[in-house]
């Protein structure tokens, strides 16, 4: 699968009173993005609350093997995380801080530094591409916690060809393999690239 193009995003909603993981135009629009931290394990009920309020919100989901009560294995989709959601900002901050304070569940937006008031914006292209890169049908994928994407060093780089031509990241190796690393407030996640379909974005060979 190309993740670069357009496709059917699993766990982003708009405003579907059946709370259905359903997705919005996965387009790079210009328009930024927060990062909330949710205090509280009622991750679906913190975003259905936002989609009742007309907010387009964002969980990254990923496959897993489940046994059921028949003891019978099953593929399912779950959140990658459960203390973490993505809004959009559609509407002016000051109208979002008011409709985030009145959502009855203790869950905080990612300021840009410790004891600074302003909210951090994930800009529109970042957080199109770590969409992108989070596709649950997308494999050779692994998810970091902000922590370990910290520490990853690498080279930044451009894809130039192969499926994931056109994204950027951080070209780094695990396991002695390369991957691409996508990080946003919160997490990270990377995927499987050949170096040779790279080009750095400095002057430093990856």
């Amino acid at each position: 699968m190309d993740p670069t193009k357009p496709n059917r995003m699993i766990g982003e909603g708009k405003g579907d009173a059946s709370h259905a993981w359903t997705n919005g135009e996965n387009v790079d629009d210009g328009t930024p993005w927060y990062a909330l931290r949710l205090f509280t394990p009622r991750q679906q009920d913190v975003a259905e609350c936002l989609q009742q309020k007309g907010l387009v919100y964002f969980i990254p989901m990923e496959y897993v093997d489940i046994l059921d009560k028949d003891e019978h294995i099953r593929h399912v989709l779950r959140p990658v995380v459960r203390n973490l959601l993505f809004v959009k900002k559609t509407r002016e901050e000051q109208e979002i801080r008011a409709i985030l304070s009145a959502v009855p569940y203790p869950i905080s937006v990612i300021r840009k530094e410790q004891g600074c008031p302003d909210y951090e914006e994930i800009p529109s292209r970042q957080m199109f591409e770590f969409r992108m890169m989070c596709n649950p049908d997308i494999a050779l994928r692994k998810y970091l916690s902000e922590q370990e994407a910290h520490i990853k060093s690498g080279t930044p780089v451009l894809v130039k060809y192969g499926p994931l031509k056109g994204l950027s990241g951080l070209l780094v190796r695990s396991s002695k393999k390369y991957y691409l690393l996508k990080e946003v407030p919160g997490m990270g996640v990377m995927l499987k690239v050949s170096r040779w379909c790279c080009q750095p974005l400095s002057e430093d060979e990856p």
